[in-house]
């Protein structure tokens, strides 16, 4: 159960403590903010709301931490790492629970997410090992002009102090995914949790405190974004800023300062048909990357642009399919689950409404309760309809007929978004040219989008993001490269 056993320290009566120099804290405010269950709409769980007093006190000791962390060896950074990781993965049910408490997720998944997340530290751990653990060695006659008087030798360093933002639909596997490269490069870290989430994120940390990570390294501040969003991003004391979610992270990027920012803004991800797919490839991964956890992931099939002679066949399959999909609680480990709240619902509901009214065809009755929206497949969908830009994030997937390769690719070209696309062919060399053509981050071919495995490269284009994410990339982005060079009096060759 959550908040019992080993994690009885992290709440006090009914409302969850914050997390700074070492110890669990109450709020000087005396406030807390509510977490409401998506599926019975009503409190589940409150967290303090921290001041932006608290917010500089953490900021001040996350510096003093990471300067006396930066001198800890790369062993002994990997082995705390890895303990961590055991005692996340050891404690994988209460986390699991607030998962499905918090934001609806089923609970099969819900465990699977922290176990990912366990195993993620874990590789991070010997990534960061490997990679840190190497520096650059060059000499300066390889350059015209210049004898060998210079040696120069470069290693990667660590930025300071780390924010990281994690979002609400994987509060856990996308938090401990910047945790994890920013603590093994030397960093100390800030952890603002979305609020759908937070009990699940500070359970986490809890398990980074069990483990023995030094005191004020780690610190996981809850709040309202009204009050202390802004103060964190802008705060003079963060080095780096790791954000995931949605067009907030345009705003934090435009006011944050000359700090590096990675970023994973959202996705309109296109599912590009032709004529030779497999269709009953292509409906098995329509289900998979649109419908699973209600479409709520930003890798999720977010509009399909399929050849008109094989349009009609490929409905029939997927509606097929969408039928079976059930529809319920996540404790019942239902396909469809509520949506994370009700402004998502209404939102949903607005995009199926714009589209009913300009004529699209529904194969499904549009149905919802509560933040329950039943999965809804929208046919002959027109570029004058919402739901074929914007996204969703719900289990509503819009289909337009198109009548040329070309097609497809400038629809996918048109959208502010450029995360991830799938293209499904039988032809290799089609298949690569429309991924070269494709301006997302990310093009999978015959294959649903996805994030991962965790070590690969994850980025976007447009609105979608800055940098890149994956282990190595995230372990580079939080570290930068410092060079000391030795002068020599005279050249000097080796064996010379």
């Amino acid at each position: 159960m959550a908040g019992n056993g080993v994690f009885g320290e992290i709440i006090d009566g009914d409302v969850f403590k914050y997390y700074a120099d070492g110890e669990w804290k109450k709020s000087s405010s005396g406030k807390s903010v509510s977490i409401i269950n998506p599926t019975t709409r009503k409190v589940q769980y409150k967290v303090q709301a921290c001041t932006q007093e608290e917010v500089n006190k953490v900021m001040e000791i996350a510096k003093v931490a990471q300067k006396a962390w930066a001198k800890t060896p790369l062993w002994k950074r990997a082995e705390l790492l890895h303990k961590a990781a055991a005692i996340l993965k050891e404690h994988k049910a209460p986390i699991g629970e607030c998962l499905v408490k918090e934001i609806a997720k089923p609970a099969k998944d819900s465990v699977t997410e922290v176990v990912r997340s366990g195993d993620l530290v874990s590789y991070c751990a010997e990534e960061g090992v490997r990679l840190l653990g190497q520096g650059t060695f060059l000499v300066s006659d390889s350059f015209p002009g210049n004898e060998r008087t210079k040696y120069c030798l470069s290693s990667k360093i660590p930025l300071g102090v780390v924010l990281a933002i994690p979002p609400f639909n994987y509060p856990v596997n996308l938090a401990v995914s910047k945790i994890g490269p920013a603590l093994i490069a030397g960093n100390s870290l800030v952890l603002k949790p979305p609020t759908q989430g937070a009990v699940a994120c500070l359970h986490m940390v809890h398990c980074f405190h069990l483990a023995g990570f030094p005191k004020g390294l780690i610190s996981c501040i809850t709040g309202k974004g009204s009050e202390i969003g802004d103060f964190l991003t802008m705060h003079p004391g963060v080095n780096c800023i790791s954000f995931t979610g949605g067009d907030t992270g345009i705003a934090i990027s435009k006011k944050a300062g000359m700090i590096p920012l990675q970023m994973e803004l959202g996705g309109k991800d296109a599912c590009i048909v032709l004529e030779d797919a497999d269709l009953d490839l292509v409906a098995s991964n329509i289900i998979k990357g649109g419908f699973s956890y209600s479409g709520q992931r930003c890798t999720a099939v977010k509009v399909v642009l399929v050849m008109e002679s094989v349009a009609d066949t490929l409905v029939e399959k997927v509606k097929t399919k969408v039928a079976k999909l059930t529809v319920g609680p996540p404790e019942d480990n239902c396909d469809i689950t509520p949506v994370v709240s009700e402004s998502s619902a209404n939102f949903i509901e607005g995009l199926v409404n714009d589209a009913k009214q300009k004529g699209a065809t529904f194969c499904q009755e549009y149905k919802r309760d509560g933040n329950l929206i039943w999965p809804l497949l929208l046919d002959n969908v027109r570029p004058d309809m919402r739901i074929a830009w914007e996204e969703p994030f719900g289990p509503v997937l819009p289909v337009i007929r198109i009548g040329s390769i070309e097609e497809g690719i400038h629809h996918c070209n048109a959208s502010n978004f450029g995360l991830q696309g799938c293209v499904f062919t039988k032809d290799i060399n089609k298949a690569m040219l429309i991924s070269d053509a494709m301006e997302t981050g990310t093009v999978q071919i015959n294959s649903a989008p996805a994030r991962g495995p965790d070590h690969f490269p994850f980025q976007g284009l447009k609105d979608s993001g800055i940098g890149s994410q994956g282990i190595t990339n995230s372990i580079n982005m939080m570290t930068k490269v410092k060079s000391t060079v030795i002068n020599l009096p005279t050249p000097s060759y080796t064996m010379g």
